[in-house]
């Protein structure tokens, strides 16, 4: 029977779930979201999402991780094993995740060694499709983009290596190297930026004020969403980590640093980002709009034309951002990959690193088949489908279960113990009311906004993700656990 792996400090604990929070998304999506959600009035909605979701949700999973000590597979069986089959679902939903994301990252990695020679040339959104990501031609899915899937073999690799070592010689160690060092990193970027000639333009448009978009209810939703992804919120990687904690840690402490470094971190880097737009602006006379974009299209196409007119300097930054873009992918991936291992390890009572060894392979040959000629198209569907359906309905689940049918008054004197700061009634209400009708909400937005502009090709693959987790969540469930 596999043991439950233990940091050897809560500093440990903090550097790794810092680095799940952190990632992909904290980069490139959140500037996004800030500047077309209203700008500076943003905040608004955004803070009080971090208060009444992003800190209530995350004291409940260290919680529910501290207090039980197993995997989440182990402890929804122990609350009722019929709730078995539903953990399974959100762990496979997140190893969904783990096997997307290491495509997007690994064309972080193809521009990472790219950025020495600068060979994505003049044209960057040719290269990208041509080289790195592919189209929505679907007529490219019979080859593979080398690159892509050679760089999706090494970030295997590197997962698999750090994984399979106990957490602390592991991922603990991994993080407390790769977090100060992509802080240190993105720092050096966004005060730079910050001196660059119209970096106040971008700024300006950063932050500009739209407060008639309070009335708008999508910016709240945006707000929510944006809270619950940028946290990994309700993925049972926090509750598996927790797990893991020494006897005597504060938990509402870890959880107030945490989520103040992903703001702190996420909110610099916005205006290290708008600040470079605001240069390209300046420079070449670009409208700021025309260089707005979410997501991949802004930090591989926009970038690297960004850093072609910068001369010397941008031979410096293009390596620095795809480093820190690929630190702070590592560290969320190796969170993804967690909750499965953990609850497989555990399930089949496979050491750790042979749990590590099989799902590695598993991952790594779905990951190689998003490499094909419409990588970014199909990632970009199964990206949406997970977490607007899979996940967020999941972690409505989860608050439902951990509230009302365990009790969350059973969580406060753990919880309580040793923090300097405490919760009670109000803490309960949130858990228990408030954060379930606000899910439910977003649930119903995102079913409705997601199948209504699906063509038959994007619910064919939703429809094959649905079957596939349920298929393996019900085998998975009916294997008796190791050591009945």
């Amino acid at each position: 029977m596999s043991e439950q792996p233990q940091w050897d400090s809560s500093i440990s604990f903090i550097f790794a779930m810092i680095g799940a929070a952190v990632g992909l998304g904290n980069i490139w999506r959140f500037s996004y979201v800030l500047y077309s959600n209203g700008g500076g009035s943003f905040f608004i909605p955004y803070l009080i999402a971090i208060a009444i979701m992003g800190i209530p949700f995350l004291i409940l999973e260290y919680g529910v991780g501290f207090s039980f000590k197993e995997s989440f597979s182990s402890i929804m069986r122990k609350i009722k094993p019929e709730f078995e089959v539903i953990a399974w679902i959100l762990v496979l939903f997140v190893f969904v995740v783990t096997i997307y994301y290491l495509v997007i990252l690994s064309w972080d990695l193809v521009y990472l060694f790219s950025s020495f020679t600068f060979n994505w040339g003049t044209d960057t959104a040719s290269y990208f499709v041509n080289t790195v990501g592919g189209s929505s031609d679907l007529t490219n899915a019979n080859f593979l983009l080398i690159p892509t899937t050679v760089c999706v073999l090494l970030l295997w690799i590197s997962v698999w290596f750090i994984s399979h070592r106990d957490v602390d010689s592991g991922i603990g160690r991994v993080s407390k190297i790769l977090i100060p060092a992509l802080f240190v990193i993105m720092g050096i970027i966004i005060v730079y930026a910050l001196t660059l000639p119209g970096s106040v333009v971008g700024i300006n448009a950063l932050i500009h004020p739209n407060w008639n978009g309070l009335l708008n209810v999508n910016i709240w939703l945006a707000a929510f969403a944006q809270i619950i992804f940028s946290l990994s919120m309700g993925q049972a990687i926090a509750i598996t980590y927790a797990s893991y904690l020494p006897k005597n840690s504060k938990l509402i402490d870890n959880v107030l640093i945490v989520v103040f470094a992903n703001s702190a971190f996420e909110v610099c880097t916005a205006f290290g980002v708008f600040s470079i737009l605001g240069y390209m602006s300046f420079i070449n006379g670009t409208p700021i709009t025309d260089l707005i974009t979410e997501g991949t299209g802004l930090v591989f196409i926009v970038f690297p034309m960004i850093f072609n007119i910068m001369g010397s300097v941008g031979r410096i930054l293009a390596p620095m951002l795809f480093l820190a873009i690929l630190f702070a992918g590592i560290t969320s991936a190796l969170g993804y990959f967690e909750p499965m291992l953990s609850s497989t390890s555990a399930k089949l009572g496979w050491s750790r690193k042979k749990a590590a060894s099989v799902l590695s392979i598993i991952g790594c040959a779905f990951s190689v088949l998003l490499t094909t000629g419409i990588s970014s198209y199909v990632v970009g569907i199964i990206d949406s489908f997970v977490n607007e359906f899979g996940i967020l309905l999941l972690i409505g689940v989860q608050c439902i279960i951990f509230a009302w049918v365990y009790g969350v008054e059973h969580f406060l004197p753990l919880l309580n113990e040793y923090s300097s700061f405490t919760v009670g009634k109000k803490w309960v209400f949130v858990i228990k009311c408030l954060l379930p009708f606000v899910l439910i909400i977003m649930w119903v937005v995102g079913i409705v906004q997601l199948f209504t502009t699906a063509d038959v090709f994007e619910i064919a693959i939703d429809l094959i993700i649905i079957a596939s987790v349920l298929v393996s969540a019900v085998f998975l469930t009916k294997l008796k656990p190791s050591g009945e």
